[in-house]
């Protein structure tokens, strides 16, 4: 008897064959014939399998007939073909074993169909759901594809620290680590918290980016990427923000902005293809039930190229526009997303590059122009979303890296091993970060970035 997946019980070719197949029960209908209709389910793809359960079989009326959603069961039988729409094959039963039963009365997740919202509730059951199981695969699907396209282009994988000293943003929204008793923490002569108590003897962090770190083994191994967690104690309940979230940020020596832009469009085309090729299943499900315009998008920017134009360029063209924002358009202002929006939608119908933006609404790292108004920063853009990506050329002068430090109220003291690398060998370099949660949310067209991630942690939210 060969064990197989659900997805593989559904292909033609599987058709004779004698298999076990595991998984969840999504229905159970009996036939007045004397036999019923199991639908199973075990996450390897979206549709169920079908299995013709006999009356004949020794359990039929003690579990087959009890069987409802939720039940985990295997299923022993013979693949053969469905006379029924939509499925290729079915499962004829011959034994049914029921490892697991859900009360129908207490399982939260019948055939009533819930709100995304509701389902949060429930996120150690929701991946069960249809559109919870799609996003997991797809999920899956990025990360495969990151990988695949950075190894391809001959890049190292290199894992940055989850706990740092250092603020890459500047920004001060970090989660602190420490062992101090919070209550009671220890104090020096002069009053304050005794850090050199702490477990790392010195105030420490959850990391908002690996990038600093990346560019270490960027300047010295040429091209390189991580892609793990990172960390946002913003307090923000919007449906684009997490306060966990994961970032791949790849970070390459010897590239300026140009190629720093090529790299991106490359990027964002071949995770889209992919997820076109490889998920198709899952992505009809998306165009079908959340979003309709989702695969047109996706294929349009795979066959698109990326329009480029600098941050001033924008601002003429949103100042010019005739349309109303909500927020102020002006020239050393931050573009808000319904901007963007307005760029990639309205005006150029696809994918937008901005560079050169106001150095005094970027960070510290971001390499200043001739003009030493503007720094050598990109953002893309896509539409429904905005911004998807994020970067620059970073500074490799050192003089004018210590003064873009203190210029944002940073102690270059304490980056000293970040302006070593400047100061041995430096290079021009370059890099960029994509949030994995914000591509799955474009991808999918879903509503909330909380229902793209397994666990979301947001404000007054930690739970499972």
């Amino acid at each position: 008897m060969e064990q197989i997946s659900v997805a593989a019980a559904r292909e033609p070719e599987a058709i004779g064959r004698q298999v076990r197949v595991h998984g969840w029960i999504r229905t159970r209908r009996d036939s007045k014939g004397g036999f019923s209709f199991l639908e199973i389910n075990d996450g390897s793809c979206l549709a169920n399998v079908q299995v013709i359960a006999d009356s004949q079989l020794a359990n039929y009326e003690a579990d087959v007939k009890r069987l409802a959603p939720g039940c985990s069961v295997t299923v022993q039988g013979e693949i053969k073909a469905s006379a029924g729409q939509g499925q290729a094959t079915e499962i004829h039963a011959q034994q049914v074993l029921v490892h697991g039963w859900a009360d129908p009365e207490q399982y939260p997740l019948q055939k009533k169909r819930h709100t995304f919202e509701k389902l949060r509730e429930w996120a150690h059951l929701r991946p069960r759901t249809n559109a919870f199981g799609a996003i997991a695969r797809l999920r899956n699907e990025i990360s495969c594809s990151i990988h695949r396209f950075f190894q391809d282009e001959g890049f190292l994988y290199v894992q940055t620290p989850i706990i740092t000293t250092s603020d890459c943003e500047g920004a001060g929204q970090m989660f602190r680590v420490t062992t101090l008793d919070a209550a009671k923490p220890p104090r020096n002569q002069q009053g304050e918290v005794d850090f050199e108590q702490d477990f790392f003897r010195r105030p420490s962090y959850l990391t908002v980016s690996g990038q600093l770190e990346a560019e270490v083994f960027a300047t010295a191994l040429g091209k390189v990427y991580t892609f793990g967690p990172t960390f946002r104690a913003e307090n923000s309940n919007t449906s684009r923000h997490l306060a966990e979230f994961w970032m791949v940020e790849p970070e390459m020596a010897f590239f300026d902005l140009i190629d720093n832009m090529d790299l991106a469009e490359r990027f964002l085309k071949r995770l889209f293809r992919d997820c076109l090729e490889h998920c198709l299943e899952d992505m009809r499900f998306f165009n079908e039930r959340i979003d309709n315009t989702t695969i047109h998008t996706l294929q349009k920017i795979v066959e698109s190229n990326f329009v480029r134009l600098s941050y001033t360029e924008a601002v003429e063209i949103l100042l010019g526009s005739g349309k109303k924002f909500e927020y102020p358009v002006g020239w050393g202002q931050d573009l808000q997303s319904e901007h963007e929006r307005y760029l990639t939608e309205e005006k150029f119908d696809g994918p937008v590059i901005l560079t050169d933006y106001p150095a005094s609404i970027k960070p510290f790292y971001m390499r200043v122009n001739d003009d030493g108004q503007t720094v050598r920063a990109m953002d893309v853009l896509v539409p429904k979303v905005g911004e998807i990506i994020g970067g620059s050329q970073r500074e490799e002068r050192l003089d004018v890296l210590e003064d873009r430090m203190r210029q944002q109220g940073l102690d270059p003291e304490a980056y000293w091993w970040y302006l070593d690398l400047r100061r041995f060998g430096t290079v021009p370099h370059a890099g960029f970060g994509l949030g994995l949660e914000r591509v799955v949310q474009f991808v999918s067209g879903m509503g909330n970035i909380r229902d793209c991630i397994p666990f979301p942690r947001t404000p007054g939210n930690a739970d499972f």
